[in-house]
């Protein structure tokens, strides 16, 4: 099931199957380990469009509203 960020549920797993966006969002996430093929865990969500954390490897990551609706995840059941 595909899933943009923004809508997972705390503590769902999935893979990055999509990052929609140029050339530079690309870049600037993927410096944060956050590329096509990683596995992902989502660890909290502020409310009303704050940041996602998440985790990404060994890494917990703090991202923005905005950038985290351009990351599409494939949710293993």
């Amino acid at each position: 099931m595909r899933r943009i960020l923004t809508e997972m549920k705390v503590d769902e797993i999935g893979v990055i199957s999509e990052i929609q966006g140029g050339e530079r969002l690309i870049k600037r996430l993927s410096t944060l380990g956050i590329v096509v093929g990683a596995n992902i865990k989502k660890l909290s969500q502020q409310a009303l469009r704050g940041p996602v954390v998440v985790k990404v490897g060994r890494s917990k990551i703090a991202i923005g509203f905005g950038l985290s609706k351009k990351v599409v995840v494939e949710i293993e059941e």
